[in-house]
């Protein structure tokens, strides 16, 4: 029975201008029955739908309960002719199939930070308009990754997919969204990184299981049966699989690139995030990317799709192919010659179940009856897709979110957390002299100047929808006092210095100047790398000409996900604080106004490092290797050991946090039998292996050994904050080719003044201290190992006897 809103939402549209046309592309894509743009049934098995249809829905055993979901899906899938199948494979050509009373689906939805109307334009199945305007707009994942807040990622996920439910019952939305973005960020030019949580596989791992929880599972439900039939909010999709993060370098396209990748880096950071997301999140599906790696399409790869992800790692769900992927193996990347008959068997075989995009039900039908690809393949992937859908509720409804409706989309609380989501993220790179929290009774008039002063749409970033509100920067401070505001540039491009001038005017006036600048998604996003890590254009100009007109205090905003070289910022003694602000969504002006004015103790730290501007020009991002390689210098935090603007993880806060342990160290000491073996490793030169068994496989031993300790973290400052506690190992320092350090733990804390807090960690030794050899096994080495927390450093000795 529908509830009050939804009863509500029936009465109140039938008086809007929008007639039932523009609902019309819904009409398959929902249940085939829709009354006032509202869907009148909300799953497929429902009696009164079959009736209505001129169909019994008792001469369906899909429909029938009793049975279980693989055997139910069998039951459709065996009534569906060959074409039919084919169809049902492909994103864009499925069909409502009226003889069996079975909806059109289409797959394609986005949560990456909010339900999305990504592909709206060409029929998508989400999309806002007058019954549903809009919905909660969180930051884009890069921000929200810098707060290391592992419950605020889970919560994000639990609020996206009560939007995305409610919205599917309106009939605005799918059920599968094709979200979270899980690649690695390898090299700071890549145009995505504000989708990603960043460069650690182990961050973006831990994030993916956090979110991917939130959008699935169903929350009150325990549940602990098969995994196949464990009912699911809404289904999440890790993508893209795999060693994918180059958009367009030089000419070379994602469509085309041949990513060269060592085993070592392959298990140790690309595909470590889609393990875990797969193992510990449960995800129910995967997407495979455009790229090839060693020579192979990721969608057609046979070892990736069906001994990794399936086997290996039990992928209770269906794989995907990045739109089109399957034609660019043929029309683009001509890989083995292959037809189109060839794309699709290729990749059908290898463990591609759903192809985005036209191949499969174009090619299927003709590849089978060539003898290129068996008809019970085809089978194989309609059940999992089937089982899916059934899962969701597609088939049978899930009674606890079928009242779920247009009250719960942009609710307070809601907006309240994509607030809290951007203060939480925000990270402060500098504070000279302590300028920063403003006193608003003292700084009484503000000038925001700079391209993002004004920002609202580009505080969403990409793979948006319409949020509820936008809450500008100017809008924001405005709460605090009088803002006085000069856009400096004509766009972020900044392509000219012909409104530096009225930035300057209006600085020599102000108590206090706050410069917002960085990057948009005009020079960052898919589709589009950087050239470089400078701040577009004239922006450096505007800087650096409004700080020296100030009279008061001047605070530096960085809007931005890529990394920026600011070193001319950072020592430049007039610029007193520097703020990193991600894109911070749709309340990011209301989240900045609270940092810079004190209501909110900032205490995110960089998910990325910030590299020296020359980094780009010492290697070409088509260099996979994360390790340093002849004259080219490593990759990320745990393999580059140069300068930086400011390292990964790096972050202040308006008071002060003083770490101590108790903990005098640990040994582990591992009893090997005769079919445990030890494995050579490589040491450093002017080191000879001192140990008797340098290392063991940690797949020949339990692993069942744990380091657990306390960190007393204390806020020692004037201040209430939060702080984030990181907690890396460090291998033994004779061992060579091998990184720098790992983040293994971390920890957001909150404390008042003066307060203290116990942090503990259990760490299993063979994750937190294993090393990858070149052939890509997981290695615990024998040595004195470090865990190191801040200044605090932990010994841990691992030894082997027999």
């Amino acid at each position: 029975m529908a509830n009050k809103a939804v009863l509500f939402l029936l009465f109140s549209y039938t008086i809007l201008s929008s007639s039932f046309v523009s609902f019309a592309r819904t009409l398959d894509s929902t249940l085939n029955a829709v009354e006032d743009g509202i869907p009148h049934y909300l799953h497929v098995c429902d009696p009164s739908r079959f009736k209505t249809l001129g169909l019994d829905m008792a001469d369906f055993a899909f429909c029938d309960k009793s049975l279980s979901f693989e055997v139910r899906a069998k039951d459709l899938v065996d009534r569906l002719t060959l074409v039919e199948k084919a169809q049902q494979l492909g994103d864009h050509n499925g069909t409502f199939i009226e003889r069996l009373g079975f909806p059109k689906y289409m797959w394609w939805s986005e949560a990456l930070h909010g339900v999305a109307d990504v592909g709206a334009e060409g029929g998508g199945v989400s999309f806002f308009d007058a019954v549903v305007p809009g919905a909660t707009s969180f930051p884009n994942v890069i921000l929200t990754a810098a707060s290391f807040n592992q419950t605020l990622w889970n919560t994000i996920g639990k609020v996206v997919s009560t939007e995305a439910r409610a919205m599917y019952n309106l009939g605005r939305a799918g059920l599968t969204f094709w979200s979270p973005n899980i690649n690695v960020v390898r090299d700071p030019r890549w145009g995505r990184a504000l989708e990603t949580p960043g460069e650690d596989p182990f961050v973006v791992g831990t994030y993916a299981v956090n979110y991917v929880r939130g959008l699935q599972d169903i929350e009150g439900q325990d549940y602990n049966g098969d995994p196949n039939s464990r009912p699911l909010k809404v289904s999440a999709c890790c993508k893209h699989f795999t060693a994918y993060d180059i958009e367009d370098y030089n000419g070379i396209s994602r469509l085309v690139f041949n990513a060269k990748v060592s085993e070592q880096d392959m298990v140790e950071t690309f595909n470590r995030p889609f393990e875990m997301c797969v193992k510990e999140g449960d995800v129910s599906s995967v997407m495979c990317s455009f790229n090839q790696v060693n020579g192979i399409p990721t969608c057609a790869d046979p070892y990736l799709l069906k001994k990794l992800v399936r086997q290996d790692w039990n992928l209770h769900g269906y794989v995907v192919a990045d739109c089109d992927s399957v034609l660019e193996i043929s029309v683009r990347q001509k890989w083995l010659s292959s037809t189109g008959e060839d794309a699709s068997a290729y990749s059908l075989k290898a463990g591609l179940d759903l192809d985005c995009g036209e191949y499969f039900p174009k090619f299927l039908p003709s590849a089978v009856k060539h003898g290129k690809v068996r008809e019970s393949d085809m089978d194989r992937s309609l059940i999992r897709l089937y089982v899916v859908l059934m899962r969701l509720g597609f088939f049978d409804g899930i009674p606890s979110l079928a009242t779920l409706g247009k009250s719960d989309i942009c609710t307070k609380e809601h907006t309240e957390l994509a607030a809290e989501a951007a203060r939480q993220g925000i990270v402060l790179l500098k504070n000279d002299d302590q300028t920063l929290p403003l006193d608003p009774s003292k700084f009484k008039s503000v000038a925001l100047v700079g391209p993002h002063a004004n920002a609202t749409e580009a505080m969403i970033g990409n793979y948006a929808g319409v949020p509820c509100k936008y809450i500008s920067p100017i809008e924001g401070f405005s709460a605090f006092g009088q803002v006085i505001y000069e856009k400096g540039c004509p766009d972020i491009k900044c392509p000219n210095n012909s409104l530096v001038q009225s930035a300057v005017n209006v600085a020599k006036n102000a108590d206090a100047v706050l410069v917002f600048v960085g990057l948009s998604l005009d020079v960052e996003r898919e589709w589009v790398d950087r050239k470089d890590l400078l701040l577009p254009g004239n922006q450096t100009q505007l800087i650096n000409e409004v700080v020296e007109a100030a009279t008061g205090p001047v605070i530096l905003v960085i809007m931005a996900a890529g990394v920026v070289d600011i070193s001319f910022a950072k020592t430049n003694p007039k610029i007193k604080s520097i703020l990193w602000v991600g894109y911070p969504g749709e309340q990011g002006g209301r989240a900045i106004a609270d940092v810079v004015f004190g209501n909110y103790n900032p205490g995110g730290r960089l998910p990325l490092t910030w590299y020296e501007a020359d980094y780009v020009d010492k290697l070409p991002m088509t260099s996979m290797p994360l390790r340093p390689v002849g004259n080219y210098p490593g990759r990320t935090y745990k393999f580059f050991n140069g300068s930086t603007v400011y390292p990964f993880g790096y972050g202040l806060s308006y008071t002060s946090f003083k770490y101590k342990s108790n903990s005098t160290g640990a040994s582990i000491d591992i009893n090997l039998n005769r079919l445990q073996h030890c494995h050579d490793i490589p040491y450093k030169n002017g080191h000879q292996a001192h140990q008797d068994c340098p290392s063991v496989s940690i797949h020949d031993i339990s692993c069942n050994e744990e380091i657990a300790f306390e960190i007393k973290v204390e806020n020692v400052g004037q201040k209430d904050g939060s702080d984030v506690v990181l907690v890396y190992s460090v291998p033994p320092e004779e061992i060579d080719a091998t990184h720098i350090k790992q983040l293994v733990g971390f920890e957001r804390v909150y404390l008042r003044a003066k307060e203290s807090k116990n942090v503990k960690f259990v760490l299993n030794v063979c994750k937190s201290l294993n090393i990858v050899n070149v052939s890509g096994y997981r290695l615990l080495p024998s040595g004195l190992h470090k865990i190191v927390v801040g200044d605090l450093s932990i010994p841990v000795t691992v030894s082997y006897k027999r």
